[in-house]
């Protein structure tokens, strides 16, 4: 996952206040083959988004980008009005080419790591929103600067704190679920089989 501030825009417009920050999603796929499972992992391995916080390819990524709009007004100094931060959130996700060598066990599998994929990015859409909240809720509260000028070096101020408190918080959430994943997996392939085990025929 990472995160970036595109732009702070000062408008003249009036904002509807919101009790949330939006967001919108859209959603990109690659690739990927084989008919074992050794052979699918490689190639998320290769294949995967590389993730520029890591440095790394991962088997799925969520690139977030925060827009900032914030109306300042004041007949002395200048504070802010009000304050909208849109979260434009693009998910990459991996997409098996399914041969027809692959045994049903691998399918199994397949639709087991891709919906931990798929839950594990959607989580990182969630933190990216409660983030924006945060900066929404921090920029209504900012105190009223001597001129605009200042309260625009403010709001910078405030909203780079929020984007480092997000990229932290992205970062743990990812350290706790590499820490618990092979338990989570064997969990989940249990659940699945139970639930397949129960449908009738």
């Amino acid at each position: 996952m990472k995160a970036r501030l595109v732009a702070a825009l000062l408008t003249a417009g009036l904002i509807s206040p919101a009790d949330a920050a939006d967001v919108v999603r859209t959603y990109s796929y690659y690739t990927v083959g084989g008919s074992t499972l050794d052979a699918i992992l490689k190639q998320l391995d290769r294949r995967g988004p590389e993730v520029s916080a890591t440095g790394h390819r991962h088997p799925g990524a969520m690139e977030a980008v925060f827009t900032s709009r914030v109306r300042y007004q004041g007949a002395k100094g200048c504070g802010v009005a009000s304050a909208q931060v849109t979260v434009n959130a693009r998910i990459i996700l991996p997409y098996w080419r399914r041969p027809r060598a692959a045994r049903p066990e691998v399918q199994l599998v397949w639709d087991t790591l891709s919906a931990d994929i798929k839950r594990h990015e959607e989580s990182h859409v969630i933190i990216a929103r409660n983030h924006a909240r945060q900066l929404e809720q921090a920029l209504r509260a900012m105190p009223g600067q001597p001129d605009c000028e200042a309260a625009l070096a403010k709001a910078a101020v405030v909203t780079e704190q929020v984007l480092d408190r997000l990229n932290a918080a992205q970062a743990e959430f990812d350290r706790i679920e590499a820490i618990n994943f092979d338990s989570r997996m064997k969990r989940l392939l249990r659940n699945r089989m139970e639930r397949l085990a129960r449908q009738p025929g």
